[in-house]
């Protein structure tokens, strides 16, 4: 299979182009935006207040004041490729750990109690010994008490995705960590993940395996973010061409401290932040946008109400987290705060938590 993102790479000259006062006056009159109008509202000359106003004023008419709640649940910290940037890397010297499915139904639990009714499982890279068959029996389990429980795990082929559809599963995870290949190779140094395309073309198997909700991404930091949100856009709309009838969400993960060490190179502001999500929402009006507790408690209460309709809560980013095994991370979590708190930030600010994904 070759990925229908393969012929639309080359976005690099998009950003040098700047926009025109006449083409930021057509932005602020506009009332519908597309692909094309990207590389412009992602310019810092456009006004990041009206970026934020208009996100907002889309987000509420087509999503109305809720907000999903998600745990994530990590099965195991056992991986077999070697990536810069992650806390999971082969090469990190740890004691790994995999979830047998009676720690794995203590974990659940914990989180049934908390009210969470969505589920969203998690491994590191390790088909040899994570693989579709395990992954399967988990969603199993999961489905036994949880209404909506998605993956993101490793790249599976089209008959292994397929096999975790007839488990239960109902989402489907995979981002593409960076779009710009020769940035794709120097991060990803051993290990299945060093195959881009095979990475590109699974989001595609997923859909055909019949995933009805798809959530794609870039890891921001790793290169320059205007690019990565370009091509994230262009996969978008080339996605939802070829696969009308899948509901197709993004995230934003920036890079967190982790297991070792790594030195961001790209850095990606608040701000800029505050640009991607707006512009995603105006451009793809009736897309779910995630926000993870990778970001601190005070910038995801600031980013509530700018286009965000799915949030984690309380996360753990280790195996057995919940019910308390001392095991390394895949990365640090900047909100700690309770089910709870943020259940209560949410109300103070007149959105209603919604704990099952009923989409």
């Amino acid at each position: 299979m070759t990925s229908v993102f393969q012929a639309h790479t080359d976005v690099a000259p998009l950003l040098s182009t700047t926009p025109t006062h006449a083409d930021l006056a057509a932005l602020y009159s506009a009332t519908h935006w597309s692909l094309y109008d990207m590389p412009a509202l992602l310019d810092s000359r456009v006004d990041i207040e009206w970026l934020a106003h208009m996100s907002h004023t889309r987000t509420i008419q087509r999503f109305g004041h809720t907000m999903q709640l998600f745990a994530p649940v990590y099965l195991s910290n056992l991986c077999y490729n070697q990536c810069t940037y992650c806390g999971f890397s082969m090469e990190h010297e740890y004691p790994r750990k995999t979830l047998s499915m009676a720690e794995f139904q203590l974990e659940l639990g914990i989180l049934h109690r908390h009210g969470f009714r969505h589920v969203l499982l998690l491994t590191g890279e390790a088909p040899g010994s994570v693989d579709a068959d395990y992954i399967a029996e988990a969603i199993h389990v999961a489905k036994k008490t949880f209404d909506s429980v998605g993956v993101e795990v490793q790249p599976l082929s089209q008959p292994d995705y397929e096999m975790l559809i007839q488990a239960g599963a109902d989402s489907l995870t995979l981002y593409q960590e960076t779009y710009h290949k020769q940035t794709y190779l120097k991060h990803h140094l051993r290990g299945k993940k060093r195959r881009q395309d095979w990475r590109l073309t699974a989001v595609e198997s997923g859909a055909t395996a019949g995933f009805y909700r798809i959530n794609l991404g870039a890891l921001l930091g790793l290169y320059d973010w205007r690019y990565e949100a370009l091509c994230l856009g262009y996969h978008l709309t080339q996605l939802q061409q070829r696969y009308q009838a899948v509901q197709f969400g993004v995230s934003f993960p920036r890079i967190q401290g982790m297991f070792g060490e790594y030195t961001v190179e790209y850095p990606v502001s608040d701000s800029d932040l505050v640009r991607l999500i707006a512009t995603f929402r105006l451009v793809f009006p009736d897309i779910s946008i995630t926000l993870s507790t990778r970001e601190p408690a005070q910038l995801r209460d600031d980013l509530i109400p700018l286009g965000i309709t799915t949030m984690s809560a309380a996360s753990k980013t280790n195996p057995g987290g919940y019910s308390g095994h001392d095991t390394e991370t895949q990365f640090d979590i900047s909100d700690e705060r309770s089910v709870q708190c943020i259940d209560a930030v949410l109300r103070d600010n007149g959105y209603c938590p919604v704990y099952t994904d009923w989409s």
